[in-house]
């Protein structure tokens, strides 16, 4: 344990995806490890995450001032989560504007006269700027890569080299992987496949990368190996992996007491049926399937016969907000397609927020149709669950890849937002994984590295955790360079 006089500050990315494992982390030095904490936001995003700590926490939250509407986005909007898909990239560019405010805060903090002090700043990747700012004032700096190091290989090789505009192929070597390691052209989101928009940003921020002191990554050493070697051959500095680092149990809670009618419908529906027999349907809380794709989904769910839950957000341009799953616009799925699941109890519709954590624990569940978003893979893996993917913007496509050549726990289902789904075969993909023998291989392996994950934080026959001594080794490495 250390002082609590050694005070850590943390600055995650605005968006649902990058500050609750920021969070998690944040109660591992806290609880964990004896370190007193500051979490540095915008001002709606700190009252989310006050909502989140638990009452025994003394984590410091402070603001930093963020206009939405300085940068043409709507008033009071904070987060990329409850933007539209058109002004995300526009939100993402707004955020070197907290550099500022930041560099103020930091300022205040260093001439701050507690008896804390400021011995370590951990940022998210896309705030790579903050680097500058650490260093001004003398102070050890990290990056915190929320994502797995294979796909965010994956996604740094694609915009620091851009090979698919290099040869006119339709597969193409990824740059400083092994060899042999290629890419399929139509398996790459949109953004990197034309290069424009975004590619000012992302360089920018890689390039800042080589500034900073250390990186952590919410990976465990022993399942992300090609990942973490091609950043440790990429840059000077350590990486150290910390994870597979969950949501807390707090921001769990929360969100059930929310919903706490969808978790008991949840658990009752669920408690009905066969183990593994299950096929749970979620694209994360940026992401959906549009209109078209959703009906596509919706027949080819119905046409396997098998059964599914599915955290049916609606598409964009669809009302998302309402009291209850009955007063949701639900003109997007086939007609009729509620009332014949709901009679042959082969289907469980969510349209509000779904107890993703709860469902995948379930026994019943054995296969996971998801975006490939990180956080619902480490969801899915800690819990021993094989992958159907669909994956849509990011980093994803590199994250489906890595599951399936790599684990051996996905297998691809369809691909971006505007591919079109043939229902038949979508099914006949839908019953691979939770009938078939490769399905039952898949989820042989997922359990497999269910115990790696649990082995990275908890230990074995008396051996040090993996993650949990990366963390401690790089808690060792700030202060050394803090006390040079």
């Amino acid at each position: 344990m250390s002082s609590t006089k050694e005070n850590i500050l943390l600055f995650p990315f605005m968006g649902q995806g990058h500050m609750i494992p920021f969070l998690t982390l944040a109660l591992n030095l806290e609880q964990e490890k004896g370190y007193a904490i500051t979490l540095v936001n915008t001002p709606n995003n700190i009252l989310k995450l006050q909502s989140y700590l638990p009452p025994n926490s003394s984590i410091r939250l402070l603001e930093i001032p963020f206009d939405s509407e300085n940068h043409g986005l709507p008033l009071n909007n904070e987060s990329m989560d409850t933007l539209p898909p058109d002004l995300i990239l526009k939100f993402i560019e707004s955020s070197r504007s907290l550099k500022p405010a930041f560099e103020k805060l930091i300022s205040d903090l260093v001439h701050e006269q507690t008896s804390s002090s400021l011995t370590c700043i951990i940022s998210d990747w896309m705030l790579s700027w903050s680097v500058e700012v650490a260093h001004k004032f003398g102070i050890f700096h990290a990056i915190f890569n929320v994502i797995g190091a294979y796909g965010m290989a994956g996604y740094h090789t694609m915009w620091l080299n851009l090979p698919h505009l290099k040869q006119n192929a339709p597969e193409f070597p990824l740059p400083n992987f092994p060899k042999g390691y290629s890419f399929l052209f139509d398996q790459l989101p949109p953004l990197i496949k034309s290069a424009t928009a975004i590619w000012e940003f992302v360089q920018n921020t890689f390039h800042e990368w080589s500034e900073t002191d250390a990186m952590l990554f919410n990976t465990v050493e022993d399942i992300d190996q090609i990942g973490l070697t091609y950043f440790r051959e990429q840059y000077s500095w350590p990486i150290f992996s910390v994870g597979l680092i969950i949501s807390p149990p707090g921001s769990r809670t929360r969100r059930a007491k929310e919903a706490e009618t969808n978790s008991k419908i949840c658990k009752q529906w669920l408690d009905s049926k066969p183990a593994n027999s299950v096929l749970y349907v979620a694209f994360g809380s940026q992401n959906t399937p549009s209109a078209r794709q959703s009906k596509q989904l919706a027949e080819a769910l119905e046409a396997s016969g098998v059964n599914f839950i599915w955290a049916a957000r609606p598409p964009s341009g669809f009302a998302t907000e309402s009291n209850s799953n009955d007063d949701v616009d639900k003109t997007w799925l086939p007609e009729g397609f509620e009332d014949r699941i709901h009679r042959s109890n082969k289907g469980l519709l969510i349209f509000q927020w779904a107890p993703q954590v709860d469902i995948l624990s379930h026994e019943s569940v054995g296969g996971f149709l998801s975006h490939c978003g990180w956080n619902s893979i480490i969801e899915a893996l800690s819990n021993g669950i094989p992958i159907l993917s669909w994956p849509m913007a990011a980093e994803q496509p590199f994250n489906a890849k890595y599951l399936e050549e790599e684990l051996g726990v996905g297998i691809g289902f369809a691909n971006g937002k505007q591919c079109e789904l043939q229902p038949e075969e979508a099914a006949e993909k839908i019953k691979v994984v939770m009938i078939e023998a490769l399905g039952e291989k898949m989820r042989s392996n997922a359990s497999k590295i269910k115990v790696v994950i649990e082995k990275a934080w908890n230990g074995c026959d008396g051996h040090t955790a993996p993650s949990d001594a990366a963390l401690d080794d790089f808690l060792s490495f700030a202060m050394q360079r803090k006390e040079a």
